[in-house]
């Protein structure tokens, strides 16, 4: 039985999450408005990259706050990563790129960093941590339910020396962003295989020809800057050496790498709440509604409370998956990411509808940042994993487990 007494942080990473807090409110938030209008001016169809996000991130590696999501490279744990990740949520558009901790990007370079040969790192991880390029990650596809990765129907088929790659993917994140040089792309080589064994990864450079990019897809409306796009790879060939890992092993390398990006989007969106909630108690402050301010109300007094109920508990639920990752690795993580992964989104999309609520008409347009906040998470129960799918793998794992009863 695992210990899960949460140990204290190192005084690094409480030096480091100082650091980003100060980052976030003196450099971070006071930088939306910019971006805001940068992005507005340019229109939903145009994917320029602000110029106050290379400035950010150059601030960032000033300050030491770069790459801090992988081990290897930042010397944190999950743990203690967790608490700077939840900050950087405040300001999703801005902040984890601000220190290069978003995805898809966070979950391409632990694949290269746990299974990328000498060459691709060279090539694509170095260019990566340093913040150069941005990738994409191309698994789901629109013919059918991606939630089953053994479903996946783009072939990869070898002719000689190269893979020769047919099919159709969707919300590849990050495909519109200009800076976008390689995908990792999900397919099947050998149909006859074992189910869990057809699948395989290859990098793909983004001007290989064959690959077209049809179109941006919105989430709820909201346009990002990186993109959800479709894409078309027609007779797309790429080297044999261009497999991550093994040919087959392209299932087992897609769980390696959506485990941790799945615990760094809850970190995320527990900041997310924090904010949603900050904005909250804020309006509830200044708001005069029937003789006093909102905060007078009863009704109002019991969904702040909710709200920070239902936050503690997922980020308790949230820290425990984490220090099990540092302890004892991905694989004995799996269920505890999986509930985080139901349970942080679930609390994050109420505390944000209670938020935009207490907002009024302001709540769900562009005046707050809650109305895109709420179709971000709103999508989280989808992506990296439905809740259904989750609540299928707890279930199973409650049902293989011996019940516990008291002794007689």
């Amino acid at each position: 039985m695992l210990d899960y007494d949460l140990p204290a942080p190192s005084a690094r990473a409480r030096e480091l999450h100082e650091r980003m807090t100060v980052f976030m409110r003196e450099r971070v938030l006071p930088a939306e408005a910019e971006y805001v209008a940068c992005r507005r001016a340019a229109g939903p169809d145009d994917h320029t990259v602000p110029p106050v996000v290379e400035e950010l991130k150059r601030q960032a590696k000033a300050q030491d706050l770069w790459n801090l999501f992988l081990p290897a490279a930042s010397g944190l744990t999950q743990l203690e990563y967790a608490p700077i990740a939840e900050l950087s949520g405040w300001s999703l558009d801005l902040a984890p790129e601000a220190i290069n901790g978003q995805a898809p990007d966070t979950g391409n370079m632990e694949l290269l960093h746990l299974l990328g040969s000498a060459e691709q790192k060279q090539q694509w991880l170095a260019p990566l941590l340093a913040g150069e390029i941005r990738s994409a990650f191309a698994m789901t596809e629109p013919e059918v339910a991606s939630s089953d990765a053994t479903n996946i129907a783009t072939r990869i088929e070898r002719d000689g020396d190269t893979y020769v790659i047919n099919g159709r993917k969707w919300w590849t994140s990050g495909a519109m962003d200009p800076r976008c040089a390689v995908f990792i792309v999900m397919g099947k080589t050998d149909p006859a295989a074992a189910a869990h064994r057809q699948q395989t990864m290859v990098l793909v450079p983004r001007d290989t020809p064959g690959i077209t990019v049809v179109r941006d897809y919105p989430v709820l409306g909201h346009h990002d800057q990186h993109g959800h796009a479709e894409v078309r790879f027609t007779d797309v060939r790429v080297p044999v050496e261009n497999v991550i890992g093994e040919e087959g092993g392209g299932f087992a390398a897609a769980q390696a790498r959506l485990g941790p990006g799945r615990i760094h989007h809850c970190m995320r969106a527990l900041g997310a709440a924090e904010r949603a909630l900050a904005l909250m108690v804020e309006r509830a402050k200044g708001r005069v509604a029937f003789g006093g301010p909102l905060a007078d109300q009863g009704v109002v007094r019991q969904q702040i409370a909710e709200s920070r109920l239902e936050i503690d508990q997922a980020r308790l639920l949230c820290q425990r998956a984490s220090h099990v990752i540092d302890v004892a690795g991905n694989k004995a993580a799996r269920d505890l990411v999986a509930m985080a992964k139901v349970a942080v989104p679930r609390a994050s999309t109420r505390v944000i509808d209670r938020a935009i609520q207490l907002h009024g008409g302001a709540g769900v347009t562009d005046v707050t940042p809650l109305a895109a906040m709420y179709a971000w998470h709103r999508a989280m129960r989808l992506f990296d994993g439905p809740d259904e799918v989750h609540l299928r793998s707890i279930a199973k794992a409650e049902l293989r487990r011996d019940p516990v009863l008291p002794p007689a």
